[in-house]
């Protein structure tokens, strides 16, 4: 007998699980590959990093999700080339052939080539991007309260977000209402209301990406909550104790001794192995620029799809790198 048509889906993402659900009645064979063992709801990222919700609350297991579903099966393993010519996908410990290739893998941190910072400002992608930040935050309030330097306190009790995306809007909020309600009448030397927070954006508005209606409800939400919004400035340096901020030609300095990153996103690294596998164009985020069918130009049997895949609207603008998105590719 000839062999099977096999599907292999590389991430299982919002992209590459609904693949695997909509192929439930197909007749071919199919191998999701995963790093991990589950998949990440990252829209409630923030929450678990605020601390209102736990990690189990936002992380599925995938083979939970797909065990009723006998034609699929899931692999923990980590893709570290793809061989175009003998359709094999290289593991870091063996390999999987395929007939047709879906890669959804998603994007990461982008630190715009100042990679140092990300060990002052981490950003949000991961479980453990997520408690990192939740540790820091809760730890900033502790040490606050054991400081009798009121500088010192001042700078624990600072707070700035970088970057007023999405993300960037859901953390100042968030950290915001601990401030201000959750943790009111928690300590005895501190008032956590007194926390400063920062919300800091190199384009004139918050939610650039939204209509500016929108960007301006949200901003006034977030100074409703207490938070400062700064446009129109970009940040210069992060240290452990401070970020530097210019915004034309005037330097500043805050001190902050915790500094969250929302700023930007960049491709995974399978958009390079794409790339030189297959001689497909990338973006200036490393973005798969991809064919209206969302296979890449030249191989009909590899399809890239959700935050890896760069891909034009009808009028022309690129569309985000959202669950909805991710989904209906």
């Amino acid at each position: 007998m000839e062999q099977p048509h096999h599907v292999v889906i590389i991430g299982g993402g919002f992209g590459g699980l609904s693949v695997a659900l909509a192929l439930k009645r197909a007749p071919v064979p199919i191998t999701l590959l995963d790093k991990r063992n589950f998949h990440l709801f990252q829209p409630l990222l923030y929450q678990v990093a605020t601390g209102g919700l736990s990690p189990a609350n936002i992380a599925s297991p995938l083979r939970e999700i797909l065990k009723h579903q006998e034609n699929t099966r899931v692999l923990l393993a980590e893709v570290v080339d793809i061989d175009v010519s003998s359709r094999l996908v290289i593991l870091s410990d063996g390999q999987v052939r395929y007939d047709i290739l879906i890669v959804a893998t998603g994007m990461g941190h982008n630190y715009f080539g100042q990679d140092q910072w990300q060990r002052f400002a981490p950003g949000l992608k991961t479980l453990e991007d997520a408690t990192e930040i939740r540790r820091r935050i809760l730890l900033a309030f502790e040490a606050a309260e054991r400081e009798s330097n009121p500088q010192e306190i001042t700078a624990w009790l600072t707070f700035v977000i970088v970057g007023a995306g999405p993300t960037g809007v859901e953390l100042a909020g968030a950290v915001a209402e601990i401030a201000r309600d959750t943790l009111k009448h928690n300590f005895r030397t501190i008032n956590p209301a007194s926390a400063r927070i920062i919300l800091v954006e190199g384009l004139e508005r918050v939610l650039p990406s939204y209509p500016p209606m929108l960007s301006e409800r949200a901003a006034k939400a977030l100074e409703r909550l207490g938070v400062t919004v700064r446009t129109n400035v970009t940040v210069t340096d992060i240290q452990a104790d401070s970020v530097t901020i210019q915004s034309r030609d005037r330097t500043e300095a805050i001190v902050a001794r915790t500094v969250l990153w929302a700023a930007g996103v960049r491709a995974s690294s399978m958009g390079q192995v794409l790339a030189q596998a297959t001689g497909c164009v990338l973006d200036q985020t490393g973005r798969v620029i991809v064919e209206p069918d969302l296979s890449l130009p030249g191989h009909p049997e590899i399809f890239v799809i959700g935050d890896l895949a760069h891909v034009a609207s009808q009028d022309g603008a690129l569309l985000p790198g959202m669950a909805p998105v991710a989904i209906q590719q």
